[in-house]
């Protein structure tokens, strides 16, 4: 029995003794595969800082496959570099081969399955890249664009009212009014939108005011439209010849018929067309409300612009402004012409 156990103790010292020296010879023989690896990834991206790119693509080729003489993101980093160098010289084939080198050892490597996927769009014919751009990025646009909707029809809305009151103030022979409605006319008109609804959303809190996003943008956007809609509409009441309001007056009229029954029913016909610009330059100012956290219609182009940088998106982008301007446009154009601004010849 003794002479078994001492058997089995030289034998099992001698295996360990195998296993270790296996190991340390397989840790260095990686150790030197690993910096061997280093050396060569140097080499490459050397070459391709010198614009050696067949030398780089080379180089990037002697990476070994993960293993026990590999490491997996060297090996993942070398493939993909390759991919996308035979991608820029429209050598397709080699770019898709070397990405599905990676999806061989590493089913789920997302980036490689990306970049599999744009090398299958640019295959496909133009015109079906196009189709599948306008599918994916229409449906966010057209969300941004809904909300953009919103705020161009709330403050169609709320600045004519606004404007009138404003304008009325200002000709108003009660001092108060009068300078109350210059300081509104002359702050806001002298300021960028922009300042303004800074101030309103990210300037308000300071002062334990704290508004949303939306509710920042319609208010920028209402007071900003109504200072300069008040300056429209007070030119148009004073255009009116003064003679109809001395008629009213011996008519018995008060100042307040005199501008609900005489003035303000002729001045709606001619400050339409100044109107009308505003009302557009306004569909092209509601972008500046993306700055305040807003998810309108620049916004979502540009962020989908930043996460697939495709200029496809863009263009919709222009395409849905010109839709609304071009909508709006011949919108007043037709209200212009029935309500008879200009003589019809």
């Amino acid at each position: 029995m003794i002479t078994l156990d001492n058997k089995f103790g030289k034998s099992g010292a001698f295996l360990a003794s195998l296993f270790l020296l296996f190991t340390l010879l397989t840790v260095t023989a990686v150790s030197e595969a690993g910096e061997k690896s280093d050396a060569i990834l140097k080499q490459a991206r050397d070459a391709l800082s010198l614009g050696h790119i067949d030398q780089a693509q080379v180089l990037f080729e002697q990476i070994p496959a993960p293993g026990p003489e590999g490491d997996d993101g060297e090996f993942v980093y070398s493939r993909m570099q390759l991919a996308r160098l035979n991608f820029s010289l429209e050598d397709l084939s080699k770019a898709k081969k070397y990405s599905e080198e990676i999806i061989a050892v590493y089913p789920d490597n997302i980036e490689a399955k990306n970049f599999i996927a744009s090398v299958d769009r640019s295959i496909r014919p133009q015109w079906r890249q196009v189709v599948d751009d306008c599918l994916r990025f229409l449906p966010s646009l057209l969300k941004g664009a809904t909300m953009t909707l919103v705020l161009v029809f709330f403050t169609m809305l709320v600045s004519p009212i606004g404007g009138l009151l404003i304008a009325l103030g200002k000709i108003s022979k009660i001092q108060p009014f009068s300078g109350i409605s210059w300081f509104i006319i002359w702050f806001f008109r002298g300021t960028p939108l922009l300042l303004q609804l800074f101030f309103i959303y990210y300037g308000l809190p300071a002062m334990g005011i704290t508004l949303s996003p939306l509710v920042s943008a319609l208010i920028g956007l209402g007071i900003n439209y109504s200072a300069y809609l008040a300056e429209i509409i007070r030119a148009g009441i004073e255009s009116i010849d003064h003679g109809q309001t001395e008629a009213a007056k011996a008519l018995g009229m008060t100042y307040s018929q005199t501008m609900r029954r005489v003035i303000i029913p002729q001045t709606y016909k001619r400050i339409i067309p100044p109107f009308a610009n505003e009302f557009i330059a306004l569909i092209k100012d509601t972008a500046l409300v993306s700055t305040i956290a807003m998810v309108e219609l620049m916004r979502a182009a540009d962020q989908m612009f930043n996460a697939y940088f495709n200029i496809t998106v863009l263009v919709l982008a222009a395409f849905i402004y010109l839709i609304f301007t071009t909508v709006f446009t011949f919108a007043f154009e037709k209200l212009e012409y029935k309500v008879g601004v200009y003589e019809r010849r």
